[in-house]
């Protein structure tokens, strides 16, 4: 295909304006600026008038008047009556799109308003990615070439007059400005394809491998697809790529195996979106945080995890977090939706501007048997123990299973790499060891034999993905969930994960010894 004319010189004098402004930033001031106008705009709408949207002048105002809501009661008191057809419910009009997100521990399909106003702010945070790739690297020509968005099929479906839902990276691929159009690939008819597999592999065959500047997507994704593009390409398969921009999961387990697969120079950019708003943006190296979106559409608020269910959590923003706190992320958007529990956990790291890691889920905690183990804790266990035996991990998940009158956790991993014979035990002892050093509950019920010794089911090449091809979830955005705390689906996954001739310690059908009933006694306590 032919390459069109190089127009990042047009790209610099927007990014060279827009630094500025991001630099002279007030964060407080932008963030309260922005909240003002949302309640402003959703005043005339059911949710507006029923929280006296009116008489908002502040964020403490804002605070007082709407309460927090996860999804499930956003949708029992706003959405269930009124889909597929919000107009004038939480933000003005009719609502164009449903962007359908799978909940990763819940298993629950949300469909998540987009407005037009969160399609252009979205837009507008991508071309601040660029903006900092571009200020990190001067010489780059991002658009000397083609985009190419690895994402979940395009096809968008009319549930209504007026109305789409589909996957969030459709919705993104159909509002691309035409003028765009010709730096983006792939073509719609490879997009739209639903079939992972099959969609995998054209892509790989029909990539124009020479042309393409930047790749965005999922890791775990990224890497299926830059393996099959080395099959066909060898090492290295995007000769031109200067830009990689990641995001949706941790990207610790895949920095290395992805590495060899980029050309010397290639940056990489860890970015925050979510179906509900882009969140961050990394502004400077790996490891130093993402910089909060002040100015796309977006007002947060942080909740510290051990007070989100509290009557009356404390309810910081931009004005008064602190460093080192895990906080619950909070989103009130210009999608209509206030005070909303998005479901993911961050720590700052800088506040002024305020920066941030993504630490894990507000449900990626494990304490079936109080131990209080945080997502940060389990993600980093299993990535220390795993370089301590000289394993590679290409995937993973854990969960709680209960043994007689005893509890314990069960892994799931998926090697990528050779295996030793005995990984299982060396692991489990691994995983172990680094969970008692950094969790002092952790330690406390192991050494108070109210739980087991971890149990480590190493799993064949490819395992999770067939498990997520079974349930409909394969590639785009899905995502495996990492920890599933309920022992009854968590069970039901292992059984389904695990080889037969490893579930020597498991009920047939895969129900842990004492799950039903361990689960009955919890679920009535």
């Amino acid at each position: 295909m032919s390459i069109p004319f190089d127009s990042t010189p047009y790209l610099k004098a927007y990014v060279a304006a827009r630094l500025r402004r991001l630099r002279a930033m007030d964060p407080a001031a932008e963030q309260e600026r922005l909240l003002l106008s949302l309640v402003r705009h959703a005043a005339g709408t059911r949710f507006g008038r029923d929280h006296g949207f009116a008489g908002i002048r502040s964020v403490a105002d804002f605070q007082h008047a709407v309460p927090l809501r996860r999804y499930e009661a956003l949708h029992a008191d706003y959405l269930a009556a009124a889909l597929p057809v919000l107009e004038g419910v939480l933000w003005p009009g009719r609502t164009p799109y449903l962007a359908l997100s799978s909940g990763t521990t819940s298993g629950t399909t949300k469909r998540i308003p987009v407005t037009r106003e969160m399609v252009r702010a979205n837009r507008g945070a991508a071309l601040d990615t660029l903006a900092w790739h571009l200020a990190a690297n001067p010489r780059a020509r991002p658009f000397g070439g083609l985009s190419f968005m690895l994402g979940g099929s395009t096809d968008l479906r009319e549930v209504a007059p007026g109305v789409r839902e589909g996957d969030l990276s459709g919705i993104a691929a159909h509002e691309v400005p035409s003028a765009l159009r010709r730096w983006s690939w792939p073509p719609e008819d490879l997009a739209l394809l639903a079939d992972w597999d099959a969609k995998l592999a054209r892509l790989a065959a029909e990539a124009p491998a020479r042309e393409i500047r930047m790749v965005s997507g999922t890791p775990s994704w990224l890497l299926l697809l830059f393996e099959r593009l080395a099959a066909r390409h060898g090492m290295a398969p995007l000769p031109a790529l200067e830009l990689l921009i990641h995001g949706g999961i941790a990207w610790g387990p895949y920095r290395d195996r992805l590495a060899p697969f980029l050309p010397s120079g290639c940056a990489t950019r860890e970015v925050y979106p979510a179906s509900e708003g882009f969140v961050a943006i990394a502004d400077r190296g790996e490891g130093e945080g993402m910089r909060l979106n002040l100015d796309r559409g977006c007002f947060f608020e942080f909740v510290p995890v051990e007070e989100l269910d509290a009557a009356t959590p404390a309810r910081h923003w931009a004005a008064t977090v602190e460093t080192g706190v895990e906080y619950a992320v909070v989103v009130s958007s210009c999608a209509g939706l206030f005070g909303y529990v998005l479901g993911d956990t961050v720590r700052f790291v800088d506040r002024a501007p305020p920066r941030l890691l993504v630490t894990g889920r507000t449900s990626w905690t494990l304490s079936a048997f109080g131990e209080h183990l945080a997502g940060e804790e389990i993600e980093a266990a299993i990535m220390q123990a795993a370089r301590g035996i000289g394993l590679a991990v290409a995937e993973y998940m854990v969960g709680p299973e209960f043994v007689g009158s005893l509890g314990r956790h069960r892994w799931c991993v998926e090697a990528a790499g050779a295996v030793p014979s005995d990984a299982a035990p060396r692991l489990s002892a691994a995983i172990d060891a680094a969970l008692r050093a950094a969790n002092d509950d952790y330690a406390v019920h192991r050494d108070g034999a109210q739980m087991a010794p971890p149990e480590v089911a190493i799993l064949p090449p490819g395992a999770f993905a067939a498990w997520m091809r079974a349930q409909g979830k394969l590639g785009g955005q899905h995502k495996v969930p990492r920890v599933i705390a309920d022992p009854a689906r968590f069970a039901a996954a292992a059984a389904a994960l695990i080889p037969p001739g490893q579930r020597s310690d498991l009920w047939p059908g895969g129900m842990a010894r004492g799950v039903g009933g361990a689960a009955a006694r919890e679920t009535n306590d």
